[in-house]
């Protein structure tokens, strides 16, 4: 029921503030309402503190702190103590015994790359500038026996013409894919048929009587020794710094294993001797179990590489440093006789100036050439016969030594004889006469310089044979003093794991 108020009077006005049904955010009647932001864009609004937990905890940690958190209280009692110190000695063992592992397997590996990869790559490589040279050699003695060369020189520039392909073919299978060695194998594949050609048509000019066969064999001669083996010798200095690589990589001391070797060591002395001020115990099986499988390993890693070290160094002191120093004397040889043999094909077509006491003399090119290729030949074999290191290594040095003196000596006769006109006497004195006598104003009995170049090459073959057998044993020797090592290492260091794991748990059943 409603009253009607009386008189004339207006009603009173309502009080200040919004109206209690207006809707939050609306402004009271008769005043301005609040800017409305345009589209698009919100109004800022000061950050409000983060919603409580519905059960009034605070926010829960980070799983690291908590685990901080936990493992300080672990140390403080004697059983987390102990938990911490399986864990510590288990992950030293293991990791001492993997790195081991690890290490001994890289040495491992390349003392077999020594024995069976590289150090055949670096023979095979002398054996392609020998059987280059030997062919050079071989070409020029035929031209100089005339025009119905010897059999038995025919054969050898054959036989030694293939050997260089069959080693060329081998060199361009083992070389590695994009290097060097690669890429010069294939051009002296490319240059062999051009020496090949020119060869045949020197041998074709010469048969005929034709002074342009010397011209060819002059030429095929200078891209022998100026494009065939300096590329030939590039790939047997690759090879060798390949082989000497592998040689740094097998004998370089495991320092990472011995260091963490010592350290889980010394860390098993010190757990089993806090273990005994503790318990007045002398002996944990466990610890003593691990100690035990650590030192064998550390043992095995010191002596195992020391042996191998020993014997791969011997395998290089014995046996590489004499074959690089025979195969030099071989190549040095193998010059000299080209040299000498176009001495007299040239007859003096080409000539070099030198200083003879500060003046320009003009001398033959390629006797100018002997006359170094002899010393060459004579520092090699002086040096090779300091290396050798027993009498077998000796003597085919000095039997080679010998017959480079007599070589020098009849070298000399020719010379006189060339220079006095006798070209026969001199051709006697290189190559040998045809039916075994020398002309009558020769001196008779003596053998021909090829005969003692022959001899020379003869006995430098036999020391390197001698020299391959020395290294062989020796490099041998040394990896197999690695041999089972990676394996032991791994093994004896899961066993050592488990003993100090075994040996701390021994220790905390105490406590249950």
């Amino acid at each position: 029921m409603t009253y009607t108020p009386k008189g004339n009077a207006a009603p009173p006005a309502p009080p200040a503030g919004p109206h209690p049904s207006a809707a939050p955010g609306a402004s009271a009647p008769g005043t301005a309402a609040p800017p409305v932001p345009p589209q698009g864009t919100y109004a800022s609004r000061p950050p409000g503190p983060p919603p409580p937990d519905p059960d009034g905890a605070p926010p829960r940690r980070t799983a690291f702190a908590e685990g901080l958190d936990q493992l300080k209280a672990a140390a403080v009692t004697e059983p987390g103590r102990l938990r911490i110190i399986g864990a510590v000695l288990a992950f030293l063992v293991v990791a001492f015994g993997s790195v081991t592992a690890w290490q001994m397997n890289d040495r491992s590996s390349a003392a077999d790359d020594v024995l069976h990869s590289s150090q055949p790559l670096s023979s095979a490589a002398a054996d392609i500038y020998r059987s280059l040279a030997d062919a050079n050699t071989a070409a020029s003695s035929g031209f100089l026996a005339g025009g119905q060369e010897t059999k038995a020189s025919r054969e050898r520039y054959e036989r030694e013409i293939a050997d260089a392909a069959d080693k060329l073919a081998a060199a361009a299978a083992a070389s590695e894919s994009g290097s060097e060695s690669e890429k010069l194998v294939a051009e002296l594949n490319e240059l062999l048929p051009e020496y090949k050609g020119l060869v045949e048509r020197a041998r074709a000019n010469n048969r005929l009587g034709y002074p342009l066969g010397g011209a060819y064999l002059r030429y095929a001669n200078s891209k022998m020794q100026d494009d065939m083996l300096p590329k030939a010798q590039k790939i047997y200095d690759n090879e060798n710094k390949r082989l000497r690589d592998d040689y740094a990589d097998a004998t370089s001391y495991p320092w990472a294993a011995i260091g963490l070797g010592v350290v889980a060591l010394g860390g098993l002395a010190w757990a089993q001797r806090r273990n005994y001020r503790r318990t007045n115990r002398v002996l944990n099986h466990g610890l003593v179990a691990a100690t035990a499988a650590s030192t064998v390993v550390l043992l095995w890693l010191t002596v195992g590489h020391t042996v191998a070290r020993s014997g791969l160094n011997d395998s290089y002191d014995n046996g590489v440093r004499s074959l690089t120093v025979l195969n030099d004397a071989s190549i040095a040889s193998l010059k000299a006789r080209g040299n000498e043999n176009l001495t007299l094909i040239s007859r003096g077509a080409e000539t070099a100036t030198i200083k003879v006491d500060g003046k320009d003399t003009t001398v033959d090119k390629f006797d100018h050439e002997f006359t170094g290729d002899m010393r060459e030949l004579n520092s090699a074999l002086a040096d090779a016969q300091k290396i050798a290191d027993d009498a077998s290594g000796e003597k085919p040095v000095q039997a080679a030594t010998a017959s480079m003196e007599v070589w020098l000596e009849r070298h000399e006769s020719a010379r006189e004889a060339d220079d006095e006109g006798d070209f026969q006497c001199a051709l006697d004195q290189v190559i040998g006469a045809k039916d075994g006598k020398v002309s009558t104003n020769c001196p008779q009995g003596d053998k021909p310089t090829g005969e003692c170049f022959d001899q020379v090459d003869q006995n430098l073959d036999n020391a390197r044979g001698h020299e391959e057998e020395e290294f062989r044993l020796a490099a041998e020797g040394g990896r197999n003093a690695m041999l089972g090592l990676p394996v032991g290492a791994a093994v004896l260091a899961v066993l050592g794991a488990a003993g100090s794991v075994l040996g701390i748990g021994r220790r905390l059943s105490e406590y249950r």
